[in-house]
């Protein structure tokens, strides 16, 4: 039975319960917080599932579970992202929160409710999955089709094989492929990239500092607007909303380390910024305790051990357009890479990087960064 549920029921438990069922003993799979779904007065969360979220001033969405009795076999939202479609000036609609039982029939009836949804609100094509959309910014984009042996970073997807095949067999098509690339610094680096780095710097006139986390909310103003003036041309870019960067700016409370947030300057301009934070997924991950996977639980664990994380994620990163092709990205790569090593972190990854930005992709394997993940964005037409 395929139940819709639309925002502000109290059944979304259900539907954010769902992917606790389906991954049940996976050793990768890592969950948000459910309050970063459902909100949390505790924990000064406005859960994305609520209709006080400021995702939903422009945009129309609903949800729908598949059950067999009481068991929960799968999930599925639909959307319609209005600020998304005005600013590409496309007319689709996105499927997302996607999680099913390893049975393709859950699959189909969910994606048909979704379509039908989607259709009778005059859309053109239906791409996901994302959170709601697959705008950049948002998180979990995509079904992982690429390295399904090691566990996820903050806000990515892991999901088994099977997401893909199911995608597919319904008539899916690929959209776009996003990829990861894992680092592993080391306290001796490559003299060879260290001159061409300290090159560039020297030629250029590159300067960089990092985050004063006195001057937060400023800061993030500035990460924002650095990503958006960098971001502007690529595939699926929405902008950063002001509710968005506080958002951002009260995550960064919790977790940053300054050191690895970074801006660089060109000739006293700013030019690019780099932002690498500890992974969090790495104490949030399930014990599959009815108390121990509490969500205050979680959250203490978090506050109380962060500072032993020693992986990290490099989640934020843009060059302006007048400042490309200068060495800015080596030199900033460089120095998260340095400096992790000095603050004791062991590996990372920069991820949801577009499979067509070569820049990036090339900059990641010049600083040694390995292939090791790939999430892709699907799309059909409504017909």
């Amino acid at each position: 039975m395929i139940e819709e549920i639309p925002l502000g029921d109290r059944r979304l438990r259900d539907f954010v319960s769902v992917p606790w069922r389906i991954h049940r003993g996976d050793p990768h799979w890592t969950p948000p917080l459910r309050a970063d779904l459902l909100g949390s007065r505790i924990l000064g969360l406005t859960g994305l599932l609520t209709p006080a979220h400021p995702y939903h001033e422009t945009a129309e969405v609903t949800h729908f579970v598949a059950r067999r009795g009481r068991e929960l076999l799968g999930r599925v939202s639909a959307a319609v992202n209005g600020r998304f479609n005005e600013y590409h000036r496309t007319n689709l609609g996105f499927f997302g929160f996607f999680e099913t039982a390893p049975d393709y029939g859950v699959t189909e009836a969910l994606l048909d409710s979704a379509r039908a949804w989607l259709a009778k609100r005059g859309v053109e094509a239906m791409r996901g999955p994302g959170g709601y959309s697959t705008a950049t910014h948002e998180s979990h984009q995509g079904v992982l089709v690429r390295g399904f042996d090691t566990p996820p970073t903050v806000e990515l997807t892991h999901n088994p094989p099977y997401y893909g095949e199911f995608l597919e067999r319904y008539g899916l098509r690929k959209a776009k492929d996003y990829h990861a690339y894992w680092f592993t610094p080391s306290g001796s680096g490559d003299p060879r990239l260290e001159r061409l780095v300290e090159a560039a710097r020297s030629r250029r006139g590159i300067e960089t500092r990092a985050l004063d986390m006195g001057r937060l909310e400023e800061e993030v103003a500035l990460m924002v607007a650095i990503y958006n003036e960098a971001w502007a041309d690529n595939w699926g870019f929405l902008p950063i909303t002001v509710g968005e960067a506080h958002a951002l700016a009260r995550s960064l409370k919790v977790i940053a380390d300054p050191d690895l947030i970074r801006f660089a300057y060109v000739g006293g301009e700013v030019a690019a910024m780099i932002g690498a934070i500890p992974d969090p997924n790495v104490l949030l991950r399930p014990r599959w305790s009815p108390i121990l996977d509490l969500d205050l639980v979680r959250a203490g664990r978090l506050l109380l051990f962060r500072r032993r994380i020693r992986t990290g994620r490099i989640m934020f990163f843009g060059i302006r357009p007048p400042y490309r092709k200068l060495g800015v990205d080596a030199v900033l790569f460089h120095e998260v890479l340095t400096l992790g090593w000095s603050n004791g972190y062991r590996g990372g990854e920069g991820s949801m990087l577009l499979e067509d930005n070569d820049l990036i992709l090339r900059a990641c394997e010049a600083m040694g960064g390995r292939l090791y993940k790939t999430w892709r964005i699907y799309e059909m037409p409504i017909g």
